[in-house]
């Protein structure tokens, strides 16, 4: 008992995330298995590969929510996607507190980075406001989708719940849905369209966005009253969505097998600005996914989407939209022969630049190693060679899955469970992030003081 109490003391921030998240998965398993929340048909595997990508906020499944799942199991479903996507770093950090007892400023500073780094962004009274903006958004989008959205359900109780399901799924960027096509009998309905997306770009764009955004709404002219992090995710998110969509409309038109070919133009509009938008770690979809309905183009175009993602203290995954943007700004002064990182007359620190790299890197890694382990022999559910994967497939199911987005071609219901084994790791490593999973597996170490010399590297 002493060796686990000194344990326990000595555990950091970002290991005890890592325990944390573990064990919610645990218990979420038993819980969602449990014949009051589930069919025969969802065993402890089954129960287990949904509850992490609750927690983790993918949506990639391999049951079908609406028949598999009770109402009981869909509402705890609905609190597990809550939990991953505004709550999980808040009852780590109330465990932590009550556990270890420790109040040091230390402590509580190191509290801060990893709930920004898992994407939650602050403790307290910040977290009170992260969770009455969400209560306040997704309350709105229930009253407008069950209004107008989906008023072809009759049944008010069924469409209610439906309206509600969605609405936390999306704001979250989960992309789960109560049908087994998703929204695909909803591409024509413009508010649905409108009422989703505008729900994952709000849950995507992160809290401080959102807040500076709300108290600088009557004074938005003055563009300089934002913040730097505001103003680049604000244009970074917008073009990012603009260039997706136009992206998708060319190479879908000009594809053998066209995604929007027999649709008229509102509706092609409308679909790939949507497929755009919820490539940015949400994971619904309003057309079939699959290599025979997307060319190679539009599915390359979607894994840059997918592994650039959200925005930091947002509810989504991938890189972040801060983190491609100092990318982009350190090319540009490399290419200019500047010496610093100037980005809308702000020059970036050094410590931020490298932040970014290493992020990119190590994630871009990761992605290669995850499809590397589902190349190593059949990794299908069937017979050997009864079914084969391409590559582009197994990449596009590796980059959804570590970015939290929950896309599906059609490999993850067909995928054995070794290969549906890796997608669960990506997606738990993509949701904890990247640097503060490596931080909790080297620990704490004391900043190195020591300088070395300087030597030219030729590149």
């Amino acid at each position: 008992m002493r060796r686990l109490q000194s344990w326990r003391h000595r555990l950091t921030v970002p290991q005890f995330t890592v325990v944390t998240g573990v064990l919610v998965i645990v218990v979420g398993t038993l819980v969602m298995a449990s014949p009051l929340c589930s069919t025969d048909d969802v065993g402890l595997w089954e129960a287990l590969f949904t509850v992490t990508s609750a927690i983790t906020v993918t949506g990639l499944s391999i049951i079908d929510v609406g028949t598999d799942l009770t109402m009981v199991g869909q509402i705890a479903l609905a609190g597990l996607i809550l939990t991953g996507g505004l709550g999980l770093m808040a009852i780590t950090t109330f465990l932590q507190g009550f556990v270890q007892g420790k109040s040091g400023l230390r402590h509580r500073l190191d509290r801060g980075r990893a709930l920004d780094e898992f994407g939650v962004g602050g403790i307290g009274p910040t977290f009170h406001q992260i969770a009455l903006i969400a209560a306040v958004v997704i309350g709105l989008g229930t009253l407008i989708l069950y209004a107008f959205g989906f008023a072809d359900i009759r049944e008010p109780g069924r469409r209610l719940w439906a309206s509600l399901f969605h609405c936390i799924s999306a704001y979250n960027n989960a992309g789960f849905g109560l049908w087994s096509d998703n929204l695909i009998a909803y591409r024509g309905n413009p508010w649905v369209n409108g009422v989703i997306g505008s729900l994952i770009v709000i849950g995507g764009i992160g809290w401080r966005v959102a807040n500076d955004l709300w108290v600088n709404r009557f004074r938005l002219e003055r563009i300089r009253r934002l913040s730097l992090h505001t103003r680049l995710v604000v244009r970074t998110t917008v073009v990012l969505i603009l260039i997706g969509a136009i992206g998708l409309l060319f190479t879908e038109h000009f594809a053998t097998e066209e995604m929007v070919a027999k649709l008229s133009l509102w509706d092609k509009l409308q679909v790939t600005l949507f497929q755009s938008i919820t490539c940015r770690t949400a994971g619904f979809n309003t057309v079939p996914l699959s290599v025979a309905t997307i060319s190679d183009a539009g599915l390359l175009l979607m894994i840059v989407l997918m592994f650039i993602g959200a925005s930091p203290g947002g509810t989504g995954g991938g890189i972040k939209t801060s983190t491609f943007a100092a990318l982009v700004a350190a090319t540009r002064s490399t290419l200019r022969d500047d010496p610093t990182v100037v980005v809308r007359n702000r020059e970036l620190p050094p410590k931020v630049v490298l932040r970014a790299i290493g992020v990119a890197m190590a994630s871009a890694l990761f992605i290669v190693g995850m499809a590397l382990l589902l190349g190593l022999g059949n990794t299908t559910a069937g017979t050997p060679g009864s079914e084969a994967f391409t590559f582009l497939e197994k990449l596009f199911t590796c980059v959804s899955a570590f970015g939290t987005v929950g896309l599906d071609v059609g490999v993850t219901s067909q995928l054995n469970r070794w290969g549906q084994l890796v997608l669960m790791v990506g997606m738990f490593v993509g949701r904890v992030g990247i640097l503060l999973l490596l931080s909790a597996i080297h620990g704490s170490r004391p900043q190195n003081r020591v300088g070395y010399p300087r030597e030219e590297l030729y590149i």
